[in-house]
């Protein structure tokens, strides 16, 4: 990914102070900002408050996770499912990128978190190769079929069997149309432009979805990796409706020892992001992630909501957030095309996320979206566990749906 590469540089003290120059205004009633480094109770010695703050008991060491420092903390009812306090009591950081092997890496993951796409892409269209007895009509008609039961789409299916049916000509076994078929998927996924030359620091990630997506989980997990990297995280908690939302995005924060900036519930989200920007760049962040509201896409003003985020943060880091990423959940199928639609035209989304894709046999939606947003997929969330969430490779994804 472009953003998993960073230029080092001189980290500002954190002493230093945070201007109020442009800040944007707040709604009368909405609390004076206040960066909290650190949750729930403070039990540091005097000796140790003098170290830099850390959000969590002390500062993570080396094998340790951030839940070893900081004391545990029942998470608010409306928290995502996945995030249950057993999860947060032992889950550790990945502290190095797995290697691909069919055993134990990702690819056996992938396979197994693909299972039900794959009862559809992989079973069914096998026993349909192996029973045809030539490529004929019934043959493309019975492909054809299956992929528009995985939710790719009827006019990208239909464009592709176009594409197939010419590319099938001179073919004599269903095995050689088989890997035409995996070519032709191939193309449809928009790939990442070249990384940029150099990348900015603190790189912005502004996170954007429909409610129960995952996207808060997505955000955790994406700072737990960056920290495994060697990165300094800090998490902004602009999703101020809900209690329950700055209290989820605190638990991450721990687990991943990331710092956060938050106020109080019903501030106004745009100071939220802008204090966290400009929070960043004193301290010399790596890596600044945004958490917003999740929003249904039909509601207009909660839309103009985001535009003022995005706004707010290009007025103190020009050229920030550097990626809108919207987090979709691939078991709503065709309807997270329309939700693109709407989010890209608001806030110009620069590439994608799917979850949930272990509970769906609708695989077929990452390629429909990547293709007609012309989109590149980030990630994918393949399960609950940190590990599950993937960075997206086309090849290794197809690879997984059809290769036993």
């Amino acid at each position: 990914m472009v953003f998993s590469f960073f230029k080092k540089r001189k980290k500002t003290p954190e002493t230093e102070p945070v201007s109020e120059k442009n800040r944007p205004q707040e709604e009368p009633s909405s609390p004076e900002p206040s960066l909290q480094p650190d949750i729930g109770p403070d039990l540091r010695s005097d000796e140790s408050k003098k170290a830099k703050d850390f959000v969590g008991e002390k500062p993570v060491l080396p094998g340790e996770s951030a839940m070893d420092k900081a004391p545990a903390k029942e998470p608010e009812p409306g928290i995502e499912p996945d995030i249950d306090q057993q999860n947060v009591q032992t889950e550790e950081p990945v502290q190095k990128k797995p290697e691909i092997n069919e055993g134990t890496g990702l690819l056996s993951k992938l396979k197994s978190g693909l299972a039900k796409t794959r009862t559809v892409l992989n079973t069914d269209v096998t026993e349909l190769f192996s029973s045809a007895k030539s490529i004929d009509d019934d043959l493309f008609d019975n492909l054809e079929e299956r992929l528009v039961t995985s939710d790719l789409g009827i006019d990208i299916t239909m464009d592709m069997m176009a594409r197939i049916k010419k590319k099938s000509r001179g073919l004599s076994t269903a095995d050689q149309l088989r890997q035409v078929l995996k070519d032709e998927l191939l193309t449809l996924f928009h790939e990442p432009g070249p990384p940029a030359p150099s990348i900015p620091t603190p790189y912005v990630i502004m996170m954007v979805g429909v409610n129960g997506t995952g996207k808060t989980t997505t955000l955790g997990k994406l700072a737990m990796k960056y920290k495994a990297e060697g990165k300094k995280v800090l998490i902004a908690a602009a999703d101020t409706f809900r209690a329950a939302a700055i209290e989820q995005v605190e638990i991450w924060a721990r687990r991943a020892g990331a710092d956060i900036v938050r106020h109080k519930e019903g501030a106004d989200p745009a100071a939220v992001a802008y204090d966290a920007v400009e929070a960043g760049m004193a301290r010399g962040a790596d890596v600044v992630l945004i958490d917003t509201a999740g929003r249904l896409h039909t509601q207009k003003n909660l839309m103009e909501e985001l535009k003022k985020i995005k706004r707010s943060v290009d007025k103190k880091y020009k050229g920030a957030p550097h990626d809108v990423m919207m987090v979709i959940d691939a078991t709503t199928g065709q309807n997270a095309l329309s939700q693109a639609d709407i989010f890209h035209k608001a806030v110009g989304l620069t590439q994608m996320s799917v979850t949930k894709l272990d509970g769906t046999a609708k695989g077929g939606i990452v390629a429909a979206v990547s293709s007609t947003m012309k989109l590149p997929i980030a990630y994918i969330g393949v399960g609950e566990a940190i590990e599950d969430l993937q960075e997206f490779d086309a090849k290794r994804f197809i690879d997984a749906l059809f290769d036993d």
